[in-house]
């Protein structure tokens, strides 16, 4: 505590999620210290060269109460050939700076992980639980579902309590990835072969995600638990594309296309690995961070104006 208010050190400070979480941690009253890769003009920075199993987090830790990790590699363009350095950053950098911050007697540790620890989709099968039995996708999942497991087995030995948090798509001003993409294909008015998808899936609004981690951070907690968080709404890929249209003001341009034919039109594009992303269903249950007393502040439709409006 400073002055009595809550000190937090945030990694990815400066990432999209980061930049929308920060300022409501600082609403709720408390000192948001940004972990950072450079030099910034924000206030109450740190540098840190890189998130790795060697990075001194010495300095940035002293006098913090409570660790928001969201630092984290996600995206690489060959995957399979990047394990050592999703191993390197999403594993052994984690684990490393909750040894550290147990070390300099941080209370609360918040991983960002992800709800492909889970698997990548829920057809044909009930939505996902926390409890379920992993089927991480890919070599991103994997290296999250493995510090997972390690920061789970490191809680015997510290007192500090330590929340997972595994969100779907995370969507909101300044988002990248699919997102974007769908985002920017409405609002030029590209036609796009959904019209045979009959899914269900799952997003999460960066307000909402925001607003879980302050309820997390200043409730009572168990010492290790595992939350699943999404908005309220679960719906289509046809849907989340006309919700974003209607929106940005647009005519949603949904052509129906055999999935047969779509899933060949994404393996001859190079993007064969987005088919379950699109097409699949990805269903997730709640009902633990609900329980919690948490609730979603935004709907999709309010989520979707403050980040698509903010961004024209």
């Amino acid at each position: 505590m400073k002055d009595g208010r809550f000190v937090v050190l945030l990694t990815g400070a400066n990432g999209f999620v980061g930049r929308n979480v920060v300022p409501v941690l600082k609403s709720n009253g408390m000192i948001v210290r940004q972990a950072m890769r450079k030099p910034s003009s924000e206030a109450n920075t740190v540098i840190i060269d890189a998130v790795g199993p060697h990075t001194n987090w010495q300095t940035a830790l002293v006098g913090v109460d409570a660790v928001v990790h969201l630092a984290a590699r996600v995206h690489h363009p060959r995957e399979e050939d990047a394990a050592e350095i999703y191993r390197s950053i999403n594993t052994e950098g984690t684990l490393h700076l909750a040894r550290s911050a147990a070390k300099a007697g941080v209370s609360q540790f918040l991983y960002l992980s992800t709800v492909l620890v889970n698997g990548s989709s829920t057809d044909g099968r009930p939505p996902f639980r926390e409890d379920d039995r992993l089927a991480p996708r890919g070599v991103y999942g994997m290296s999250k579902a493995v510090a997972e497991a390690g920061l789970e087995a490191m809680v015997k030995d510290t007192d500090m309590n330590i929340t997972v948090v595994r969100p779907p798509l995370i969507y909101g001003a300044g988002a990248l990835g699919n997102f974007r993409l769908l985002a920017t294909a409405v609002d030029r008015g590209i036609p796009l072969p959904f019209g045979s998808i009959h899914n269900r899936r799952v997003f999460l609004g960066v307000a909402n995600l925001a607003s879980f981690i302050v309820h997390r951070l200043t409730h009572q907690q168990d010492k290790f638990d595992i939350f699943l968080v999404a908005d309220e709404e679960q719906v289509s890929t046809p849907e989340f594309v006309r919700r974003i249209a209607t929106t940005l003001g647009k005519k949603a341009r949904i052509v129906p296309l055999p999935l047969f034919a779509l899933k060949a039109v994404l393996r001859i594009s190079g993007r064969s690995e987005t088919y379950d992303s699109v097409a699949g269903s990805l269903e997730v249950d709640t009902s633990k961070a609900l329980k919690t007393g948490w609730r979603p502040q935004v709907s999709l439709d309010e989520g979707l104006r403050s980040a698509l409006i903010a961004a024209t």
